[in-house]
């Protein structure tokens, strides 16, 4: 049973709204649904990145060391914002299929989305302590029969972020939410860059 419940908060949190769900919404209504999927993979790579780093021990070395820690959550902070000022600049939106030689339909543009999905996610300190809580337990009551366990836990938990912000980006670009973009596009796109602000100023005033 306490196998069971890391497994539905795993759910339960991924499924929250946050900075990564701000950050699908905006790319998947602005750019299109690949670039949605494409955030999606680059939270899902920085969560393979929080798995790797929490079962392998380096967690302790953050935990142990406040310096590195404000270090992390203030460049995760100031990320957020830059990305939030970003889309408010950016906000105008047109739902449109994009010209064959338009900025986004490059091939070599796609990746930024990528790229933003996993700072996003490896720079939110939120996240970090998620990890840091969760694995900790984890290992703590891993007596030598369950390690396969604790590693497929991380598999799972990064799949489902894959799987579900992939999931956003396919509601936000189907055909009925598309006509709500048409109307209200330009106003989500800033409260969506807002948000992002919002959860950037939070994070680096939280100790």
């Amino acid at each position: 049973m306490e196998w069971f419940s890391f497994m539905i908060f795993g759910l339960l949190i991924v499924i929250s709204p946050g900075a990564d769900f701000v950050l699908v919404f905006k790319n998947s209504v602005l750019f299109g649904r690949k670039a949605g999927a494409l955030t999606a993979f680059g939270i899902g790579i920085g969560v393979c990145i929080h798995v790797t780093y929490s079962i392998v021990g380096i967690s302790q070395l953050v935990l142990h060391n406040v310096w590195l820690f404000s270090m992390i959550k203030y460049a995760g902070a100031g990320y957020l914002v830059y990305l939030g000022i970003n889309g408010l600049l950016h906000s105008k939106f047109k739902l449109q299929q994009p010209e064959p030689n338009s900025v986004v339909d490059k091939p070599d543009r796609h990746s930024k989305y990528l790229v933003q999905g996993f700072f996003c996610n490896l720079l939110n300190p939120k996240t970090m302590l998620f990890f840091l809580s969760v694995f900790s337990q984890l290992i703590s009551m891993d007596q030598g029969n369950h390690s396969l366990f604790v590693l497929g836990y991380g598999v799972y938990i990064a799949s489902l972020h894959v799987v579900w912000f992939a999931l956003v980006a396919y509601i936000m670009t189907s055909k009925r939410a598309s006509t709500v973009m048409n109307r209200f596009g330009q106003r989500i796109n800033q409260l969506c860059g807002m948000g992002l602000i919002t959860f950037g100023a939070v994070l680096s005033t939280n100790s």
